[in-house]
């Protein structure tokens, strides 16, 4: 019902537009004598739309040119209008000829009183009609984003609807709400979704997200993580702006800081799975600091701290690491794999509360099997047998 809803609404929104821009076609027709003449024109098949200025198209153009607009092409039929020239170049283009002759005869004849009542009727329709701001793009955007039946299809058109860029250049407010709120927006609309992936990457949005990821603010590294692992999930592209924006940094510092919240590490540690599965999976071209050892180094020293989710976390993390082929194991042997491994096992058997027995149960069962693989990779490289403790 809530999906059938929101195709009506939406239906209802774009015949309603409609049907205003059509009547905002005859309105403007009366704004000045200009305009009469240009819809004449092309109605008599002169093929050169004229502005309510009296300026041809290409005019206008260059003038926006030099006025240093946006590079983003301006879509009108997705994101309003401009001006009040390109609304009158939209409604004459797609009006019916014949009807705008008649119709612009018939505005020669009306008095001084009418021409001032008409031009009032389309100052409203214009505040009606008006672009929306980059703050009100953004609402829409959120507002669409919290609706679990906008189809895949619909998130795509966000940048038609000139929302994204805003959004990513909202990145660097000053205020960390807003930031905060970017970034969700950002990782929301590129979830499972490798146009719009493409679309923010294009934009460069990665460096902002980055920056934010060395917030002291939990909530900001949080989102910009959010967003980062929503970008570069199962994208090639994506992983190496990461990387060629220096995230590896990023992410050992989440992961090295003793000040940093739990959480937030625990998020770092899922993203390192996450692309090593990929890399696994995909058979593409490595991610070089997935292997540097003293990033290695950071992850097995996560498992020093007593938290049980963390360590399931970290030893999935080991797990998919240990398989990668460029992965070194004497660079995990080299900082006590197998200590750190054995004094964990002590840990969840003598020092876990009985109301967690169970998940420690589990998560040691976790622990025997990382053992087991980094045992066996060790053997493989020193051609000597290791027993499992």
């Amino acid at each position: 019902m809530a999906k059938a809803r929101a195709h009506s609404s939406k239906r209802t929104t774009h015949h309603l537009l409609l049907a205003v821009c059509l009547s905002v076609s005859v309105l403007l027709l009366l704004l000045v004598p200009a305009a009469a003449t240009a819809a004449v024109a092309v109605a008599e098949g002169d093929g050169e739309i004229k502005s309510a200025t009296g300026k041809d198209e290409g005019e206008l153009v260059a003038e926006r040119g030099a006025g240093g607009g946006g590079s983003v092409e301006e879509d009108e039929f997705a994101g309003g209008f401009g001006s009040l020239d390109s609304m009158l170049q939209w409604a004459i283009g797609n009006s019916d000829p014949e009807k705008l002759k008649a119709e612009a005869a018939d505005a020669q004849k009306l008095s001084a009183d009418e021409l001032l009542k008409r031009r009032q009727e389309i100052k409203e329709l214009m505040e009606k009609l008006k672009m929306p701001s980059d703050a009100d793009l953004m609402k829409i955007a959120i507002g669409d984003l919290k609706n679990s039946s906008i189809s895949l299809e619909d998130r795509q058109h966000l940048d038609k609807l000139g929302g994204l860029l805003p959004v990513i250049q909202e990145l660097n407010n000053t205020n960390e709400e807003i930031r905060i709120t970017s970034a969700w927006v950002l990782g929301t609309a590129s979830q499972n979704n490798a146009l719009v992936q493409n679309q923010i990457l294009g934009y460069g949005a990665l460096a902002g997200l980055v920056k934010m990821g060395y917030s002291t603010s939990t909530e900001e590294a949080a989102k910009a993580l959010y967003a980062i692992s929503a970008l570069i999930r199962n994208n090639v592209n994506g992983q190496e702006a990461f990387h060629s924006e220096n995230g590896s940094a990023m992410l050992q510092h989440i992961l090295v800081s003793n000040s940093i919240d739990v959480r937030l590490q625990k998020k770092a540690v899922f993203l390192v799975t996450d692309l090593a599965d990929f890399q696994l999976n995909s058979g593409n071209p490595q991610v070089p600091f997935l292997s540097d050892r003293l990033f290695l180094k950071s992850i097995v020293d996560m498992l020093s701290r007593f938290d049980l989710d963390l360590h399931e976390k970290v030893l999935l993390a080991i797990k998919s690491l240990l398989k990668l082929s460029s992965t070194d194991v004497e660079d995990f042997e080299f900082y006590d794999l197998g200590g750190v491994l054995l004094r964990l096992g002590v840990q969840l058997e003598d020092l876990t509360p009985e109301d967690q027995k169970e998940f420690a149960g589990e998560v040691d069962a976790l622990r025997r099997e990382v053992q087991t693989l980094f045992q066996h990779k060790l053997k493989q490289v020193h051609s000597w047998p290791c027993t499992l403790n």
